[in-house]
């Protein structure tokens, strides 16, 4: 949402219109044109496009690395909340990969939205675990950090889809390039960083992380 203005300025003579849903689109009963679905890219009849490759990894606001309990060391995460997205899967499959016992690790709110997930990192209000793609705007501005590197590889993605008779029509095009684009800058950006694309040979999590 940061960015739609830039392709307003850019494409004038496109009529934008964005709808966040949490089905799955029919196009051919509603007037959509092109979705971001998250799975494993195969959806008979679309024309799929993988937007970027993604990790799962944790992520905080930058003062909880410092003052007395900080984050120096991958276990002193168990000093904080946990925020966990739907269930505490991803976490516990997170600390078992870095060697953390797990067992019993329960604390934390457990919210139901990506957004909110990442929103309560950037308060401060403890750790999460984010992937590439909806973490990349935050990092980049400093609002989030990755205190460690370890990351848990993710075998469902978000892929940009229409049907495969209207893919090639230029306003479909031109929208979809120009998701490619922005999503392969924040990439760039985020390896000039530090950040690395190979993610940690962990458990691979399939569900829709944050």
């Amino acid at each position: 949402m940061h960015r739609l203005g830039h392709f307003a300025e850019a494409h004038t003579g496109i009529d934008l219109r964005v709808s966040a849903t949490m089905h799955h689109v029919d196009f051919a009963r509603e007037e959509v044109d092109l979705a971001v679905r998250h799975g494993d890219g195969n959806w008979p009849g679309l024309d799929t496009v993988r937007l970027s490759p993604e990790q799962l990894f944790a992520v905080c606001s930058p003062k909880l690395l410092s003052g007395r309990r900080r984050l120096e060391r991958p276990t002193d995460i168990l000093k904080f909340p946990l925020i966990h997205l739907d269930s505490r899967a991803d976490w516990q499959n997170w600390l078992q990969g870095v060697g953390i016992d797990w067992a019993g690790v329960t604390h934390g709110p457990v919210l139901n939205r990506a957004s909110t997930v990442i929103d309560a990192a950037v308060n401060g209000q403890g750790v999460a675990l984010a992937r590439t793609t909806l973490a990349a705007w935050d990092l980049i501005n400093g609002r989030l950090v990755r205190p460690f590197p370890a990351s848990i590889p993710v075998s469902r993605t978000y892929w940009i889809v229409c049907p495969r008779a209207t893919a090639t029509l230029p306003k479909i095009a031109t929208f979809r390039e120009w998701l490619l684009a922005d999503a392969s800058s924040d990439l760039g950006r985020l390896k000039s960083l530090g950040w690395t694309s190979k993610a940690s040979k962990q458990r691979e999590v399939g569900r829709a992380g944050c």
